[in-house]
Order: structure tokens, then C-alpha cells, then sequence
């Protein structure tokens, strides 16, 4: 068992609480995770999807991503249950690194949640919306995001159903936009940024139910992972074959281009808006409770200002942490597209560096053989999509925007971590 004295010792700013509520069962977890990583960029993005790979190299590439994910989500299932800490991947590399390797690991998950909020933005009063719902309790924001998961797979069963009566296996030609092995690995590599969300989790483990058992934390990460990744290749397939996907590249909001094509009717839009915007709000709600705790846990472990560790006497709320992030997204409305879509892209490595860090440090304190096959898996797994991102002999790799995006990220990270 890993020893968690030396991880951290909690003292609190005076007056804060360091408790949570704890309210959360597995179906919250399962809703959290895959609400956290599908939104509506299934809607918006698709004919990038389309135009990197071709339907079928999509669709295998992010079915490949879902399976090389799984090693991953094993040694989070086992870190969350030996260390429940809202720190996540900052708590589990602690037990093995040096103070400013566990704070940056975690500073880079922060990144890839956080980027997500100004980027999926329908505006201000969303926002002000979303942190009040944070803020007076988690089980608020869960029983939300519960709702919006559900209407979303509701809505997405429909239009499958849409598509399998309206489609032909002959708009799936042809099946790569280039060669299979180029069309798949364009794919895999935006993996990371559309599977983030299964590694919250271990960001809210604290506030689970008293009798919610810790087993029940990988069981809501694997079926994030398993579902999140049918979701997209189910996705990618219900648009191709409803409608030719060669005519929908360079058109925005092509799946309801392509349902309105096949149906010759204005309804299959409205639908696919309606799950959209329900997408949206899960997604968003599932990064703002991921990036507040992690920001609270920072807070907490005095990395930061310890201000952003205190706890809602009345709500049991990280509430400093979240009206941070209210406050950051906000600024992000000012940014524009020219540095957060840059900045999106920087998130894909994040994750992929976030999950290597995770898999190292556990394969680092774990001796049993077999659980350091699995995990060392994950480490390649976790490793390649990290590289994918940065060598500049792959395709698709980072230009120097990003890479200034980054730079500025974790000078940001200097900065705090200095004035603590």
C-alpha cells in the first residue's frame, strides 16, 4: 500500500474547512467522466475529422485510441483507490518525485481542462450560470450533469437510428482522405484532447458517498473510456454514411449539413442542435468541477496561494477555487480564437504528458510484476501520444504558435508557484 504521510499535510488557511461534501455515487462518476470528455466537438469539428483521415481511418483512429487508453485507465483505477486526492496526477507523482515535477505535471492537466471552458463558451450568462451551480454544491452540478449525459445518449441513439435508415454504405467512399496508416495516425493524434475527462475522476474521489466502494472508480472510468470512444467512431460513421462526407470538408457543423441533406427537412438540425447544446453544457460543467478541485487541491498543498484551498462552510464547496475559474474563463472571452485555438492544441499533449506522469510514478512504487506489465503498457501507450505532439518529423506535429502557447502556460505556472 502506498504510504500517503509524505504526500502532503493539510494545513489549512486559518478559518478554511478542508472537507468536502460527499455525495457522489458511481453513476455521478460515470457521468462526470464522459461528460468531461464528449461535448459538441463532434458537431462542430467533423469535417476537420473527415479532412484529416476520411471516415474510416477516423473511425479507426479514435477506436485504436479508445483500446490503447485502457492500460491508462487501469493505473488510474488503481491510483484513485490508494490515493483519493483531489490533486490527481500532482498527489500520485508526489510519492516518487521532487515538489516542482509533481506541480508541474498537475499544472499541465489544468491546462487541458481549463482550455476546453472559454473555447466551448455560449457566453457570459452560461458561465455566471455554471459557477452558482458549482458553488452551492456538488450534488447540484452532479444531478445536472447526470441529466444532460442522459439526454444526450438519448438524442445520440436517435439520430443512429436516423442514419441507418437514411444512409448507404456508398457515401463511405473513399474510406481514407490519404493512406490508411497516415488517415489513422492524423486521428490518433487529437485522441487525447477529445479523451480527456476520464482522469476527473480521481479529481472528486474525495467526495464520494460514505458507502460508495473505491472499486466502483475504475469501474466509472472504463465505461467513460469504453462509451467516449463508441461515441466518437459511432458519430463519425452515423455522419458518413447519411450522407457523401467528401462534399461536407470545409463546412462548418457538417453532421447537421449532412442529416439535413439526407432528410430534406429542417427537424434532424434542430435535434442535433438540441443534443449539441446539451453536450456543451456537460462538458463544460464536467471541466469546470475538474479544474476547480485541482485548483483547490493546490491550494490546499499550499503550492499556490492557500486561499484557494479553503472550503464553503455552509456548501462544502472548493468555492474560491471555482469562482477562479469563473473569473479565468470570463478573461478568456477576450482572447480570441487566434491564441486558444493554438492553445487547444497544446492540450492533447498536456493530457498525454498528464497520463505518462501517472503511469510512471505508479510503475515506480507498484512491485508485482504482472501490474507493472500493464502499467508499463500504459507508459508507452501515454508516451507515444505525447510525442506524436512535439517531433517534428510526424505529421500534424506542434508549429511554433503552439508552442509559444505552452511556453506562456507554464511561465504562468513559474509565476504562481514563485508567489506562494
Amino acid at each position: 500500500m502506498v504510504q500517503t504521510e509524505k504526500l502532503y499535510r493539510i494545513v489549512p488557511h486559518p478559518g478554511a474547512m478542508t472537507t468536502l461534501a460527499r455525495k457522489l455515487r458511481l453513476a455521478d462518476y460515470f457521468a462526470l467522466a464522459f461528460g468531461t470528455m464528449v461535448g459538441a466537438g463532434w458537431l462542430v469539428l467533423m469535417d476537420d475529422w473527415l479532412g484529416r483521415s476520411g471516415p474510416l481511418g477516423a473511425i479507426l483512429g479514435f477506436a485504436l485510441g479508445g483500446v490503447l487508453l485502457l492500460p491508462v485507465c487501469y493505473v488510474y483505477g488503481q491510483w484513485v483507490q490508494r490515493l483519493p486526492d483531489a490533486a490527481g496526477e500532482a498527489a500520485y507523482t508526489a510519492q516518487v518525485f521532487p515538489p516542482m515535477v509533481s506541480y508541474f505535471t498537475g499544472w499541465m492537466m489544468l491546462l487541458a481542462y481549463f482550455i476546453v471552458l472559454p473555447r466551448l463558451l455560449l457566453g457570459i450568462g452560461l458561465t455566471v450560470f455554471l459557477a452558482v451551480l458549482n458553488y452551492r454544491g456538488i450534488r447540484w452540478s452532479a444531478s445536472f450533469q447526470n441529466w444532460t449525459t442522459g439526454l444526450v445518449l438519448l438524442l445520440f441513439v436517435i439520430l443512429l437510428g436516423i442514419s441507418v435508415a437514411r444512409g448507404t454504405p456508398a457515401n463511405f467512399h473513399p474510406a481514407f482522405r490519404t493512406t490508411p496508416f497516415v488517415s489513422i495516425l492524423l486521428t490518433l493524434q487529437i485522441v487525447p484532447y477529445f479523451m480527456t475527462g476520464f482522469e476527473s475522476v480521481p479529481k472528486v474521489a474525495e467526495e464520494a458517498h460514505p458507502g460508495f466502494r473505491s472499486t466502483g472508480f475504475f469501474r466509472a472510468i472504463l465505461m467513460a473510456v469504453l462509451v467516449g470512444a463508441g461515441f466518437y467512431v459511432l458519430a463519425v460513421a452515423a455522419v458518413a454514411y447519411v450522407a457523401p462526407w467528401q462534399g461536407l470538408i470545409g463546412k462548418r457543423f457538417a453532421t447537421a449539413i449532412a442529416f439535413e441533406q439526407a432528410m430534406g427537412a429542417q427537424w434532424p438540425v434542430r435535434l442535433i442542435v438540441i443534443m449539441a447544446l446539451f453536450g456543451l453544457l456537460q462538458c463544460f460543467n464536467g471541466n469546470f468541477v475538474a479544474s476547480s478541485r485541482l485548483l483547490f487541491a493546490y491550494g490546499r498543498r499550499r503550492t499556490i496561494d492557500p486561499r484557494f484551498g479553503m472550503v464553503h462552510d455552509k456548501f462544502l464547496t472548493p468555492s474560491v477555487a471555482i469562482l477562479w475559474i469563473a473569473a479565468g474563463t470570463l478573461a478568456g472571452l477576450l482572447l480570441g480564437d487566434a491564441l486558444l485555438v493554438p492553445v487547444t492544441e497544446v492540450g492533447s499533449m498536456a493530457s498525454a504528458l498528464g497520463w505518462f506522469a501517472a503511469c510512471l510514478s505508479f510503475w515506480m512504487v507498484e512491485k508485482r510484476a504482472s501490474m507493472r506489465i500493464v502499467t508499463g503498457l500504459g507508459m508507452a501507450v501515454s508516451l507515444l501520444l505525447f510525442l506524436m505532439k512535439v517531433l517534428p518529423a510526424v505529421p500534424g506535429h506542434f508549429s511554433p504558435a503552439e508552442w509559444i502557447a505552452f511556453g506562456i502556460w507554464v511561465g504562468l505556472g513559474f509565476v504562481l508557484r514563485a508567489r506562494s
